[in-house]
């Protein structure tokens, strides 16, 4: 029987899985690991993707498919890929390719005085706390003033407001933890401020997103300076530009509502920087801006400033990703320099080595986006795996024997199936929830190895 070419995948994310099925789906004799260093697969869709976006979420059942469907390509969860766990050095011993798709995980930063106060939060942590990330289930945010600031113009902003308005009720039957519910719950914000740096029209909101705003039971939706949205030419705009001019348009035209204690509100604010958090006792109360105009087609200050107090900030201006243990890194571009999956160090192609999702073009394009880069990543391990030198141990089973020595057990697919019916046990127990996660670690282990009641008796 021929042995098959062995190839690591890091990370078990939408780019990461959407390669692993391309790799098996040729015929070509092709055993893939993925690796992750989480017990639970799927990476940004579980753990990025608003909780309350369940048709988003369903991604998962095709994202599987390699697992279900090939015995080729196995899961290898809790499993640290680093200086702590498995190296770059120890992978290439070990497989004939290395598959880096483990994504961007780090803010960016707005460069602003008191961005290390208290209260002020990345998107990528406050949405990893709100999705049940181990990572940051400590975060912990501080809801107990009226107001939060949200700065930014895309969809991650759209879904971090509408988390913290939307009924805790509704959100109950989400997969949120038990533990963010509930202080979701006892939330004392009613006007969530969300800054835009630029005009209506440069907004990379869907329509969909923003209608899905409009649309929150007790939840109005204020548009700050109506003369910004009536001063853009409408007819100068691309189609989806065009559609949210028109939804920002419509709440724009709208009386403004009198205050109801009973509702939450929601305000946007376009051509608006932020220039300081402002903090009291090493907390944020709120967050200076200075109106902008555009003048000669740029955009410059007015000098006119304006405080918006607010005991929580969230800045969701993008990612970035860190530079990892024996790669090349862009630190411009935020990326691991490459040609079309390929990893390139100056003139250098590094033998065996690839990358795919963010880490590969930058945090950009939505989850779809990752099934066509990472078979283009696929192809050309494909096409370069006979000119591979042979892995320095052949045998499938010594990653395992390495893995053992290190002292580190995987979570493989049948242990997270065990956890994935714990979820949904508890889903069925809060009642209505299609699961609900489990985000400690050490919780998760005891459900994927069934070594503790995780679901609690109904």
């Amino acid at each position: 029987m021929q042995t098959p070419f062995r190839v690591a995948v890091i990370g078990a994310g939408p780019s990461g899985l959407y390669t692993a099925a391309a790799l098996v789906s040729t015929g070509t004799p092709v055993a893939v690991d993925v690796f992750d260093r989480l017990p639970a697969p799927f990476g940004l869709v579980r753990y990025g993707v608003a909780p309350d976006h369940l048709r988003t979420k369903s991604v998962t059942r095709a994202l599987q498919r390699p697992f279900m469907e090939s015995s080729g390509v196995r899961f290898l969860g809790h499993v640290p890929v680093g200086p702590a766990g498995l190296s770059a050095e120890v992978l290439r011993e070990h497989y004939h390719a290395v598959v880096w798709a483990s994504g961007s995980i780090s803010d960016r930063g707005l460069g602003i005085d008191g961005e290390t106060l208290e209260g002020s939060h990345g998107s990528g942590e406050f949405v990893s706390w709100y999705s049940g990330h181990p990572d940051h289930i400590a975060v912990r945010p501080d809801l107990a003033h009226s107001g939060a600031v949200v700065v930014g113009a895309g969809n991650v902003a759209l879904d971090i407001a509408r988390i913290l308005v939307r009924s805790p009720g509704e959100l109950a039957s989400t997969d949120v933890p038990d533990d963010v519910l509930e202080l979701l719950r006892r939330s004392e914000v009613s006007d969530v401020h969300i800054v835009v740096r630029r005009g209506p029209e440069h907004v990379k909101f869907t329509s969909p997103e923003l209608r899905q705003l409009g649309a929150l039971e007790g939840v109005d939706v204020i548009v700050e300076d109506r003369h910004v949205i009536a001063s853009v030419d409408a007819g100068a705009l691309e189609r989806r530009q065009a559609q949210n001019l028109a939804i920002l348009g419509s709440w724009a035209d709208s009386t403004v509502p009198a205050r109801d204690p009973g509702r939450r509100r929601v305000h946007l604010h376009f051509l608006r920087t932020p220039r300081r958090l402002v903090g009291q006792g090493g907390r944020v109360v709120g967050l200076v801006v200075e109106r902008t105009e555009v003048r000669d087609g740029r955009l410059v200050g007015t000098g006119e400033e304006e405080l918006i107090h607010a005991g929580l900030v969230v800045r969701a201006i993008g990612y970035r990703s860190e530079p990892i243990d024996g790669l090349p890194h862009d630190p411009i571009r935020g990326i691991v320099p490459n040609v079309g999956g390929r990893v390139v160090d100056g003139d250098r192609t590094l033998t065996g080595c690839y990358v795919t999702g963010w880490l590969k073009r930058g945090p950009t394009g939505v989850i779809g986006t990752n099934k066509a880069c990472g078979e283009e990543t696929a192809g050309a391990v494909l096409s370069d795996l006979g000119a591979l030198p042979a892995a320095v141990e052949p045998d499938p089973e010594a990653i395992d024997r390495r893995l053992a020595e290190l002292g580190i057990v995987p979570v493989v697919w049948t242990d997270w199936q065990r956890l994935d019916d714990a979820e949904v046990g508890l889903g069925r127990t809060r009642g209505g929830a299609e699961r609900v996660k489990i985000a400690h670690i050490d919780a998760m282990l005891a459900a994927a190895r069934g070594t503790e009641a995780a679901v609690p008796a109904e």
